[in-house]
């Protein structure tokens, strides 16, 4: 209980210290993050019994309810300030002449969609869309989840109902259970869409955007994957050679499993996409395991396949040297200005992808 006790203090002392937003993130990291210091007491719980267990999750929850309730009140407070910050420095003269009329942009996240459709459209895969609110049978359960697994935890997805039963979805790969409950296999799709989870730093936001695929058929294998992965990331890098590897992982749904890095190098400050010493992780894949097939009613011994996800902002931040994942929800005229595209620029193979 001291442990608790410790640790309140020492988010007090750093809370109060601050004076940037920006800040404020870390800390909410270091303390309620998976790895947060409160997070990690609170994977104590299960290994105690009767009334300890009872009272030590009262003092956690009470710790987390302080640490959001400052949390929360520093926000407010640097907020109030950067605004009236921002009034004083960006006072329009209204006695000025008129402006022209800023015609709107293509939102990068937009674009990079289009690219990533029109890349897997031009070898055979179609798109597949599903509701952003999903059951827990098709986020959890038909991908093979565990009941225990900690992808199902609150910490990390947003339950709306008490049954747990409907939730808002923590990735596209429900699309790939719809697709397959809905008809026959083959099936060769990719899934881009929202989704979202209790999360929130430079890199994290709590809605975001991925894109998964999958192609089921007979004699299907790692060596497809590969040559799809290959193709894609060359096309949307623009570039001629890719070095690549995968390095075995693990997820519920596929079994193998890998991550996918591709090498790059810096020069002049920004990131090259292609040959070099630096390893940049950038997907999952791996086959589909054969007790997802059998969850949609695919025979495993007839069909096989493989299925690849990856995160559509960070694709974005990647090739257009964007270095903060929250300024694509900021709705800032200026930012989307300067990394927003002209309307009319549709990506296609005869027009290249991408500025």
């Amino acid at each position: 209980m001291d442990e608790i006790l410790s640790i309140r203090k020492d988010f007090d002392s750093k809370i109060e210290n601050v004076s940037v937003l920006e800040k404020i993130d870390l800390i909410k990291s270091e303390f309620l993050g998976k790895k947060g210091k409160l997070t990690d007491l609170f994977k104590k719980i299960p290994n105690l019994q009767g009334e300890d267990r009872k009272n030590f999750a009262l003092k956690l929850n009470k710790a987390k309810d302080h640490i959001n309730s400052l949390i929360e009140k520093k926000l407010n407070e640097l907020q109030g300030k950067e605004i009236q910050e921002k009034l004083s420095s960006e006072r329009i003269d209204i006695s000025l002449p008129g402006r022209p009329i800023e015609f709107g942009k293509i939102h990068p996240v937009t674009q990079v969609i289009d690219e990533v459709t029109a890349i897997f459209g031009e070898i055979g895969f179609s798109v597949a869309e599903g509701p952003d609110l999903e059951t827990e049978f098709n986020n959890f359960t038909a991908l093979n989840t565990p009941e225990h697994h900690p992808a199902r935890d609150m910490h990390d997805t947003f339950y709306l109902t008490e049954d747990k039963n409907i939730l808002l979805r923590t990735h596209t790969s429900p699309v790939q259970i719809r697709t397959m409950l809905s008809g026959k296999p083959p099936y060769q799709i990719i899934a881009p869409g929202r989704t979202y989870r209790c999360d929130s730093d430079q890199t994290h936001t709590p809605m975001f955007h991925q894109v998964e695929g999958l192609h089921i058929d007979k004699d299907i294998n790692m060596g497809h994957l590969k040559g799809v992965l290959d193709y894609f990331i060359k096309k949307f890098f623009n570039v001629d050679k890719i070095k690549m590897r995968f390095r075995p992982s693990h997820f519920p749904f596929t079994e193998p499993s890998a991550e996918v890095d591709i090498g790059y190098e810096i020069k002049d400050g920004e990131i090259i996409i292609g040959e070099g010493n630096k390893w940049l992780e950038i997907l999952g894949c791996g086959m589909v395991h054969p007790n997802v097939l059998r969850n949609c009613k695919v025979n495993p011994s007839l069909y096989q396949g493989y299925a690849f996800g990856m995160g559509i902002d960070r694709l974005a931040m990647l090739k257009y040297g964007i270095n903060d994942l929250r300024s694509f929800f900021e709705s800032d005229i200026r930012w989307l200005s300067h990394f927003g595209f002209n309307p009319l620029d549709i990506p296609a193979s005869y027009r290249g992808f991408g500025k």
